[in-house]
């Protein structure tokens, strides 16, 4: 029988994160005071987000231990999760490469975005706070922050963009079912939401747009913390124990990869699977080659600027040094919510500008040609956002096979598609753009 799956156990899952702050080849740019221009404070960042976790976003330590209660949280959310080989796949495409993916959609939540929403509430909780607002675009970190605040007793209060609440409606019933207030955004709920409200009543919404509502929330709630579920540095450092656990799995292997590929909005799941292992390639331990993949209509590392721009779209949060198309951008309704951000993570920015991360983007017909592609032979059905990294990663197996070299692939399975078939139907009947 062929081993198909490399499994970790409880005591072998990682007890530290990795924050790669420290291996960066140069120093990440600090966000600025978009009033003043200079390097923000750590107080001035108190009013949205609990001490601890402004602490770990300007660490240089290179590890941070992960809380007791954080890590039996993890177990409920399954893991240590498996490294799985998709020998059918690798058969159908009949390449000598070998593809492996890590399996983050056995969550409850269905994503790998649980790994920093428990982190995320258990910290607040831990400082006092009752209530967290926040964003969500395809619905994944709302869900995940709905399941993390439902687990340490907190309430949630999401904006979720108005083109998945209408797109992904059993996304926000998730949502809604571990006990989350659930807002199309742009919404009534805020003044800048009722801003854009009139002057088109059918605004389709953006993650920009979301991130102003949840800040606006928040501020004006006194109980009340803002929680980001990408881009910050504390976002991509609770990730990394899902990289930390494939490394583990390819040493049991007895192998390394040749490629790491995920599909990149903000960059967290990217961050999370491929930073361990960018951290030995710095140090010069690896050979690995890293693959950020986006939708062709959302270009921000393919033909965004590198330049210092706000996170949100009524400007409300510091600038940060980032690819960017433009904090007033407003992406097409295309059923990867969540790589609809006209920005990404200032680390894996800072990676692409310094050529150790390759950016690639693809339409979403292809994409959706390759989830079918997968899901026919692995018999699992992928999220549209994860569908860009298994397009990647075919297209990776197919260039071995035309070199006939035995290349060893692998790719963050970020997430299920169990409640995008709203994509899948389009795409099967023909009706997709």
């Amino acid at each position: 029988m062929r081993t198909i799956r490399t499994t970790l156990t409880p005591e072998e899952m990682p007890r530290r994160w990795y924050n790669i702050l420290p291996d960066l080849p140069t120093p990440l740019p600090p966000p600025l005071n978009p009033a003043t221009k200079e390097p923000i404070s750590p107080s001035d960042l108190e009013a949205i987000f609990p001490k601890s976790l402004i602490a770990q976003e300007m660490s240089q330590d290179s590890y941070i231990d992960i809380p007791e209660e954080v890590l039996d949280a993890y177990m409920l959310v399954m893991r240590p999760s498996p490294l799985q080989r998709a020998v059918r796949l690798e058969e159908k495409l009949k390449t000598p490469a070998k593809i492996y993916y890590k399996r983050e959609d056995l969550s409850p939540a269905g994503s790998h975005k649980t790994n920093t929403a428990l982190a995320q509430a258990y910290y607040n909780k831990m400082e006092g706070v009752e209530r967290l607002t926040t964003e969500t675009g395809a619905g994944q970190w709302g869900s995940a922050l709905s399941l993390a605040c439902s687990y340490f007793d907190m309430k949630c209060r999401v904006f979720m963009v108005r083109a998945s609440y209408d797109q992904k409606p059993y996304r926000r019933e998730v949502m809604r079912l571990f006990g989350s207030e659930v807002f199309p955004s742009p919404s009534d709920q805020t003044d800048f939401g009722k801003s854009l409200l009139a002057k088109d009543k059918n605004h389709p919404g953006s993650l920009g747009i979301a991130i102003s509502e949840a800040l606006e929330a928040c501020i004006k709630d006194d109980k009340a913390k803002y929680s980001l579920g990408s881009v910050l540095n504390h976002v991509m450092l609770h990730q990394t124990i899902i990289g930390q656990e494939t490394m583990l799995q390819f040493q049991k292997l007895g192998e390394k990869p040749d490629y790491l590929v995920g599909c990149v909005g903000g960059g967290s799941n990217f961050a999370g699977f491929t930073f361990p292992f960018v951290g030995q390639k710095l140090k010069k331990k690896l050979e690995t080659e890293f693959i950020a993949v986006e939708p062709t209509s959302v270009p921000t590392l393919t033909d965004g600027k590198y330049e210092y721009d706000f996170g949100d779209t009524a400007e409300m949060t510091p600038l940060l040094m980032m690819y960017t198309l433009g904090h007033a951008f407003v992406p097409s309704p295309i059923h990867a919510g969540g790589l609809r951000y006209h920005g990404a993570a200032p680390t894996v920015s800072a990676l692409v500008n310094e050529g150790v991360v390759k950016p690639v983007s693809y339409q979403q017909q292809e994409v959706f040609e390759a989830a079918a592609l997968f899901a026919n032979q692995e018999g699992v059905i992928p999220a549209p956002e994860t569908s860009h990294a298994i397009k990647a990663a075919i297209d990776l197996a197919l260039e071995a096979k035309k070199n006939n070299e035995e290349k060893i692939i692998a790719f963050n399975f970020s997430g299920h598609g169990l409640l995008d078939l709203a994509g899948y139907q389009a795409y099967l009947d023909g009706t997709l753009t």
